[in-house]
């Protein structure tokens, strides 16, 4: 399979990526903030062959750039240095949780770049975008004993004094949650997560939400929402967005949670599938 290696000039530094496969151009971006993009691979097998698709590291984490701002603006402007990058003047988009989020926010700036649009259990735009109602069922989900672990280095993180490995040891232990059935969830990949890159882009989340809001209602790109029936993030992340914009539908999948293609393989590769072959002007 044809694969090569991305580099894109950006301030502060370079993203670093691969390109992978053949046919329309997709762009691939990845949850988080502040994770390693790696959780990614096996969608991207799924998505290829048939599909062209280009993965990147947001900045946070090497090897792309570790230098900030870490914004929602800045995250959007290198998703344009990306495309221009890549030479893809339009392109279908894919993004999963925060991805799904930042791809609704480079498409309220740059819609004509984009074809349609992806979004895989995506956070929300309207009201705090379910992210209290998540907080809850992760909680709920999670057995005492662990949950009180996790809470403890949640507080360790709130103040600032957490150490990445103290992070990612969080993430491991509330990691079942995300699944419809916790019991069998899989074993959480190798992962890092830049903790400023994290914190100060969610910060910038929240400050900028009701605006993103505002200019979605004028998007006339098609986006589908998928979610999870299982997924703690609640299903009105998705609905209430349908409801709100044109030329979006959100499309519930039974028996999975938040990470789709772990747990239903091949359910993504169908979606998009059918909204390339949907589209008015396909590439």
């Amino acid at each position: 399979m044809n694969v090569t290696e991305l580099h894109v000039a950006v301030p502060g530094g370079e993203l670093v990526g691969y390109v992978k496969g053949d046919g329309p151009p997709v762009l691939l971006l990845h949850g988080g903030p502040g994770l390693r993009s790696t959780y990614m691979e096996d969608l991207v097998d799924e998505l290829t062959p048939g599909y062209r698709i280009a993965l990147y590291q947001q900045r946070s984490l090497a090897p792309s750039t570790t230098v900030g701002p870490f914004t929602v603006e800045t995250h959007v402007a290198d998703v344009e240095a990306v495309l221009d990058e890549l030479g893809w003047s339009r392109a279908y988009v894919v993004g999963h949780s925060w991805g799904g989020y930042l791809m609704l926010a480079a498409i309220s700036q740059y819609g004509d770049r984009f074809v349609a649009g992806v979004g895989v259990d995506s956070i929300g735009v309207i009201g705090d975008g379910g992210i209290a109602e998540f907080e809850r069922a992760i909680d709920a989900r999670t057995p005492p004993n662990v949950r009180e672990r996790a809470d403890e280095l949640d507080q360790r993180a709130l103040a600032g004094e957490a150490t990445e490995a103290e992070s990612l040891e969080s993430f491991r232990l509330v990691w079942p949650a995300y699944f419809a059935d916790p019991d069998s969830a899989p074993p959480m990949p190798e992962l890092q997560i830049s903790l400023k890159g994290y914190s100060e882009t969610l910060a910038s989340m929240e400050d900028g939400r009701s605006a993103l809001a505002s200019a979605l209602q004028d998007v006339k790109v098609p986006i589908l929402l998928m979610y999870g029936i299982e997924s703690p993030i609640p299903a009105t992340a998705s609905t209430d967005l349908a409801v709100y914009m044109p030329y979006t539908d959100a499309e519930a999948i039974a028996d999975v949670g938040h990470y789709l293609w772990m747990e239903e393989p091949g359910v993504v590769r169908t979606a998009l599938d059918r909204l390339v072959t949907s589209v008015s002007h396909p590439i």
